[in-house]
């Protein structure tokens, strides 16, 4: 009876006429709940109509999605974001999932912006198909990393890399952007991998989350990989030792 109560009273909460509630929560206006299901606590909320947020300047854009396209997405994000226990997903500030077209990062299309001071992520349904569920994985390791700054320090991973190699200063400073699977992985497994440290380390985490390759016969052949593979899985183990990869 208890249960019935709280989610009748949250669905008030989150009706659609109470956007200002939701607006308090995420801090993006124009939003709507689309599903509260999630046996791990998140709350998918999508855009009802396009949306422009910016903590410095308004520099997020994102657009209202397509009906039909997003009930096909929607199935692959859950089926992704399903993988996180609620308590794993408490401990990086992750409660709420934003659905929408078209993002962009000052008019730079981008997967996906995590944001761990409002406990939300928005994910562009319209993205690459082809890296559609590594970004999502992807995305929500910056989360990790934005939580946990002490466990992934960048001059730690560096010593990791040939001495000779430099990251660049942001991932938008470079022109590595390619996000296939390398032949030769030479301590990195994307192109995209090498622009910057916390995208080296999130790429790495999509891959152990999707499975997307056996790592295990890559990381044989590569120390460099093998060392940052560990870092990964070690570091994590230490936000919750109960943590499952997919690998």
């Amino acid at each position: 009876m208890r249960l019935l109560i709280f989610t009748l009273i949250f669905f008030k909460f989150f009706s659609p006429v109470n956007a200002n509630s939701i607006y308090y929560l995420t801090k993006i206006p124009n939003l709507q709940i689309y599903n509260l299901e999630a046996s791990n606590g998140i709350k998918y909320l999508k855009a009802e109509k396009s949306f422009t947020v910016g903590i410095v300047k308004n520099n997020v854009q994102c657009d209202e999605p397509n009906e039909n396209y997003i009930k096909n997405k929607f199935k692959i994000i859950k089926k992704n974001l399903d993988k996180y226990k609620k308590s794993f997903l408490n401990k990086i500030n992750l409660r709420y999932v934003v659905l929408c077209e078209n993002l962009k990062v000052s008019d730079i299309r981008t997967a996906g912006v995590p944001n761990i001071d409002v406990k939300t992520l928005i994910i562009d349904i319209k993205s690459d198909p082809k890296y559609f569920e590594r970004s999502i994985h992807h995305e929500l390791f910056h989360m990790v990393d934005d939580s946990y700054k002490n466990l992934f320090p960048q001059n730690k991973w560096n010593e990791f890399n040939d001495s000779n190699f430099q990251y660049a200063e942001c991932s938008t400073c470079s022109n590595r952007s390619n996000l296939s699977l390398m032949k030769s992985s030479n301590g990195f497994l994307t192109e995209y991998s090498m622009s910057t440290a916390s995208e080296d380390m999130a790429e790495i985490f999509s891959f152990l989350m999707t499975d997307e390759v056996n790592l295990s016969k890559i990381i044989l052949r590569d120390p460099i990989l093998n060392n940052k593979v560990n870092f990964i899985v070690g570091e994590t183990k230490k936000i919750d030792n109960n943590f499952k990869f997919n690998k």
